[in-house]
């Protein structure tokens, strides 16, 4: 049903419309409500998938998580902190290993963290849990909050923009009778629907493939058989016959994922296909899913289109194996949140919504080159031992890309340093590491994490909008906040004095630094601009570019 062939046009009460609730879609919406703006989100399934898509959220997605106060609900649901997530590499289930990647717990890195209150620690470390699980809690979050209107077998159909904002066809998938139809008017939509995303075939945004893709077939199933921890447990099982095996909550639960040909369905006997390509049979006690996906490495040619955006697998598809697709999705959805909120209230200008593309399009190219990094560990190990590559050669390999496993650098380091709504800097940036938290501030990077004298996470003190961290000692951030007051912007002036403040100083490097609500930094310096009316404009989007 096309939006001319709707019979009313009704003004939603919710000014954004979020197409999609995995973890995209419902991060995005409780984002905008952390900020007081009402949204509506739809969702055409009727609850999680049953196959877990994920399995993995970096240390830096539950930092922006822990700022929604989701953090401790989603680790209830958590495989055990105690856990190990190592990689193991064999031959043959018969063999030892050929390689182990090793990577502690996450309450071995939450140790590790504490331990170092230098910059180069997290507030949160990773965590492991199944993508259904995840979903489940994220749901529930939307059905609480008073901001969400969350329905569920509700699919978007079409959709029809103006300069005033968007009018949108949806559907009830559970209505009767079936599919019925209605008509919503809001101010934005964001497709966080998926990598079939409705929302960017309505626009006709390109997602053009790069690298290689594949047809792949995962089980989702249930097995005590001791066989699967003949070396010990791991989180990732890669065999060079050709399958990967996963463990989804160190207890029964496994999925095992295998290459078929291009454009075909496995159609034989799972069991007996995992068993031939790990090396020896073993018993599965319940086949839970069988599910046939193609593996690609895609990013949109654009981000948005007036007013509709696109976020998470809408906007980028990575192969599951390095971790990259959903939290990419998660620090879209805190990006575009607190933007669309400082719009729709009143504080942001629309630069501030151009800016979203400039900042997340090159992480997920980037990302997307990392991903097809690890994937390329995976297929020549394969084809090497397929050639008769020795053991030890096969060792020497894996153990010089051993590096991939430790890749906070990744996850903490980017910049955004081409973004116009952030004050750049002249001279060299700190310099950037691979696997490891770089402990200074620097405009458009995330702030280091440190701890305040009673053990508080800085991060925990910063404001929901803006967060001027003054260590100046002398309160000389107080000009920005008062002026911020005046024009309605929400900023809080966060003042750090003594030994308390130099030690934080003694990190960061400067003595105010102007913080954005996604634990970046937006400006830094010693003293506040001369006109610091315009520092404000810049970072707001309400300045033409970085340099007005």
């Amino acid at each position: 049903m096309g939006v001319q062939e709707l019979r009313s046009r009704t003004r939603d009460e919710a000014r954004v419309l979020v197409a999609g609730a995995g973890p995209a879609g419902a991060i995005l919406s409780l984002e905008l409500a952390r900020h007081g703006i009402r949204s509506r989100v739809v969702d055409r399934a009727a609850a999680p998938p049953l196959f877990p898509k994920m399995d993995y959220i970096n240390a830096r997605s539950m930092e922006l998580l822990r700022r929604l106060g989701l953090a401790d609900r989603i680790r209830a649901g958590a495989v055990p902190a105690g856990f190990d997530a190592d990689f193991v590499f064999l031959t043959g289930v018969d063999e030892p290993p050929v390689a182990v990647w090793r990577q502690p717990s996450p309450r071995a890195q939450a140790e590790r963290y504490a331990a170092a209150d230098d910059g180069t620690g997290a507030v949160e470390p990773y965590l492991r849990i199944t993508g259904s699980l995840l979903e489940d809690v994220l749901r529930q979050a939307l059905r609480e909050h008073p901001l969400v209107d969350f329905e569920e077998s509700v699919e978007l159909t079409d959709l029809e923009q103006d300069p005033d904002g968007v009018t949108v066809a949806l559907a009830d998938r559970a209505a009767a009778p079936a599919g019925r139809g209605r008509e919503l008017r809001v101010e934005y939509l964001v497709g966080c629907d998926g990598g079939n995303s409705a929302v960017r075939r309505a626009l006709g945004v390109d997602q053009p493939v790069s690298g290689p893709s594949s047809s792949r077939c995962s089980v989702y199933f249930r097995s005590s058989d001791p066989l699967l921890r003949r070396h010990g447990r791991a989180f990732i099982t890669t065999s060079a016959r050709g399958i990967t095996l996963v463990s989804r909550d160190e207890g029964e639960l496994w999925t095992a994922s295998f290459q078929i040909p291009d454009g075909t369905r496995f159609d034989g006997d799972p069991v007996a296909a995992m068993g031939e390509k790990l090396g020896e049979a073993f018993t599965v006690d319940e086949v839970l899913t069988v599910s046939h996906w193609t593996g690609t490495l895609a990013v949109t040619e654009r981000y948005r289109e007036g007013r509709v955006f696109l976020a998470g697998d809408a906007a980028h598809q990575f192969y599951p194996f390095g971790g990259h697709g959903a939290n990419t999705g998660i620090a879209d959805a805190v990006d575009l949140g607190w933007k669309l909120a400082a719009r729709l209230g009143g504080w942001g200008g629309e630069d501030l919504l151009a800016s979203y593309e400039e900042e997340r399009r090159p992480v997920a190219l980037f990302n997307k080159e990392m991903s097809a990094n690890l994937l390329e560990v995976w297929r020549r190990f394969g084809q090497l031992a397929r050639d008769g590559a020795s053991r030890e050669h096969l060792a020497g390999f894996l153990e010089r890309e051993a590096y991939q496993v430790d890749n906070s650098g990744i996850h903490f380091g980017h910049r955004y340093h081409r973004s116009r709504v952030v004050a750049a800097e002249p001279g060299p940036a700190p310099r950037w590491d691979w696997t490891g938290i770089t402990p200074r501030v620097w405009p458009g990077g995330r702030v280091p994490a440190v701890r305040l004298a009673d053990g508080t996470p800085l991060f925990d003190r910063l404001g929901p909008g803006l967060t001027l961290v003054d260590l100046s000692g002398t309160g000389a951030g107080a000009p920005l906040a008062k002026l911020a007051a005046e024009q309605g912007v929400p900023l809080e002036h966060l003042a750090l004095e003594g030994a308390e403040g130099a030690a934080v100083r003694a990190v960061w490097g400067a003595g105010l630094v102007l913080v954005r609500p996604d634990q970046h930094a937006a400006w830094r310096g010693d003293r506040l601009p001369e006109d610091a009316p315009a520092l404000l404009d810049l970072v707001l989007g309400r300045a033409k570019a970085v340099g007005a």
